[in-house]
C-alpha cells in the first residue's frame, strides 16, 4: 500500500508541476485578461494540490519527483515555438487544453496502476483530474 501510495503521488505532484511550468510559461503571451485571471486560478489550484501531495510525501518520509528534464525541454521548447508563430488566445488555449488531456490521461493511467494506493492519495488524484477537466472545460470558450 505504501509502495503505490508514494509512487501515485510522486506522479501527481510531478503532474502539478508540469501544468504550473507550461502555465507559467504562457503567461507573458496573453492579452485577454479574462484569459489571465482563468489560468491564475487553474495555477493557483495545481499549486495548492503539488503542495498537498508533497505534504502527504513528507507524511511517508519520501521525496517529491520532478518532471522528466527531457519532456520538461520539450515542452517548453514545443510551447515557445507556437507561440512565436501565434500567441492569440486561441493557440493559449489550445496548448492548455492539450495539457489538460495529458494530466486527465496520465493521472487516471497511474490510479489504474496503483490500486493500492492510500484512500487519501486516490482521493488528491482525482481532485487534480476533476481539476484538470474543469480547466478543460473552461479552456473550450476561447477556441
Amino acid at each position: 500500500m505504501k509502495e503505490d501510495t508514494v509512487f501515485l503521488l510522486r506522479e501527481c505532484n510531478a503532474g502539478c508541476k508540469s501544468a504550473t511550468n507550461s502555465m507559467e510559461q504562457v503567461q507573458p503571451f496573453i492579452a485577454n485578461d479574462k484569459l489571465k485571471s482563468v489560468i491564475d486560478a487553474y495555477n493557483d489550484k495545481h499549486i495548492k494540490i503539488g503542495d498537498e501531495c508533497h505534504q502527504m510525501l513528507n507524511e511517508y518520509n519520501e521525496g517529491e519527483k520532478d518532471p522528466p528534464a527531457m519532456a520538461k525541454a520539450y515542452s517548453w521548447i514545443s510551447t515557445e515555438v507556437k507561440l512565436m508563430m501565434n500567441d492569440d488566445t486561441r493557440k493559449i488555449a489550445d496548448i492548455m487544453i492539450d495539457g489538460c488531456n495529458m494530466g486527465i490521461k496520465s493521472v487516471s493511467k497511474y490510479l489504474n496502476k496503483y490500486k493500492a494506493a492510500s484512500e487519501k492519495s486516490v482521493s488528491l488524484a482525482k481532485e487534480l483530474v476533476r481539476t484538470e477537466q474543469n480547466f478543460m472545460s473552461v479552456l473550450l470558450e476561447y477556441l
